[in-house]
């Protein structure tokens, strides 16, 4: 069983911080209560506070295809495309070093 393991970046537009912060908590007590979920991180950049870094793990593939086709999922990035700059967080899929 391999652990599937990313990060997603984004940056909040000027302004829209409050509200995105508040996605974010919301998003992150259902994924943290997923049941193929190892980590689920939120960070934003001390010097940039409006850059958020997301780091994930999943126990195998079928958690994280469980973790994408969660209804709050959903609802949570069709709201976040209205307070983000781009198309949408950019993922980086992430090994172990061996």
């Amino acid at each position: 069983m391999e652990q599937k393991t990313l990060y997603a970046e984004f940056t909040v537009k000027e302004g829209h911080e409050a509200r995105v912060a508040e996605l974010m908590n919301e998003l992150t007590e259902h994924v943290r209560n997923e049941p193929g979920n190892v980590l689920f991180l939120p960070y934003v950049r001390e010097e940039r506070p409006r850059e958020y870094f997301v780091f994930e793990v999943y126990e195998d593939e079928q958690a994280f295809q469980d973790h994408i086709s969660a209804d709050y999922g959903a609802v949570f990035n069709g709201e976040l495309a209205e307070h983000i700059e781009g198309d949408g967080s950019e993922l980086t899929w992430l090994q172990p070093v061996e």
